[in-house]
């Protein structure tokens, strides 16, 4: 067990690797991963599932005892990111596909990296956690209804649709992960302990299986793809940590907010991509997962250096 444990901590810590690695490869190879498509959907549940399994109690107590900063996260998170998606397909009049694409994954709730991030980059890694649960718990409505509002003028967009999706591959299995939570006890540690491992591996499987369908649309399109998703992630971030400075937090607070905004559940974008528009809807979601794993850690690293301003009267 303690060697399964020790592999799981190294695929979590190496998350952006294994990611970029599998996405090169079922770009050269995508028949590879073309079979397993149809498994996006049910491995995003089981990552929902793992998540889950590790919620605890005084991650919600962190809203009781600080709302208003829990609250900024999660309105920020879900003004900045969708609207900057829907400028950045305005101003660069991209294609119907790609731009609900780029819509849908700013719609998403906080990404699970983003939580490690923040946790490298010496935040307050409480309030992360607190605004990524409520964020995700609000996903089910303000995630279609946002797709609905912005992404209606490129193509038709089914609320009721994107809802049940939301609830089938977020809301259920988070709810089932709560309830094993209960019945595992203290044998909950266990499989908490190989739960980097299990998520590592679905998201893999989900970022290939995408990549794979899409390969000659990304060929055409990849460059102008990844412009965006790189833009997107940048001004998250930028806005995010911003709007922490706006607000007088201090600098752990304005890391998490960075992290909590700039990063996406790509996984949710992908999947809901794939089942209700196309392939190609689902490739800045793709991306977008390896990008801001890379640039996470990055930013990450360079926060880590970065000490409070002193107080000046």
């Amino acid at each position: 067990m303690r060697a399964l444990a020790a592999l799981s901590r190294f695929a979590g810590n190496t998350f952006a690797f294994w990611v970029l690695l599998f996405a090169v490869i079922a770009y050269y190879q995508p028949g590879l991963f073309l079979p397993l498509k149809e498994a996006i959907v049910p491995l995003l549940g089981v990552v929902m599932f793992g998540m889950g399994l590790t919620l605890k109690r005084h991650d919600f107590a962190e809203v009781a005892r600080r709302p208003w900063r829990v609250a900024l996260g999660a309105v920020a998170h879900f003004v900045i990111m969708p609207g900057v998606a829907w400028l950045l397909c305005e101003l660069l009049s991209l294609p119907p596909e790609i731009a609900v694409g780029v819509i849908l994954v700013g719609c998403c709730p906080s990404g699970t990296a983003s939580n490690v991030m923040v946790w490298l980059a010496r935040g307050d890694l409480a309030l992360a956690v607190a605004i990524a649960a409520v964020t995700t718990l609000l996903a089910p409505l303000l995630t279609p209804a946002l797709i609905w509002l912005l992404a209606s003028a490129w193509l038709p967009v089914s609320f009721t649709g994107l809802l049940w999706s939301i609830l089938q591959v977020v809301v259920v299995p988070i709810i089932l992960g709560l309830v094993a939570q209960r019945l595992l006890g203290r044998r909950q540690q266990q499989a908490v302990e190989v739960l980097p491992l299990v998520s590592v591996s679905c998201i893999v499987v989900i970022i290939g299986a995408v990549v794979a369908a899409s390969q000659a649309r990304i060929a055409e399109s990849g460059l102008l793809i990844l412009a965006v998703v790189i833009l997107h992630n940048g001004f998250g971030f930028l806005l995010g940590y911003f709007t922490g400075r706006l607000f007088g937090l201090p600098l752990a607070q304005r890391k998490a907010l960075a992290m909590e905004v700039g990063m996406q559940n790509s996984g949710l974008g992908a999947a809901l991509a794939s089942a209700h528009f196309s392939p190609l809807a689902a490739v800045p979601s793709a991306l977008f997962s390896v990008w801001h794993n890379i640039s996470g850690s990055l930013l990450s690293t360079w926060f880590r250096r970065v000490k409070e301003e002193p107080h000046t009267d």
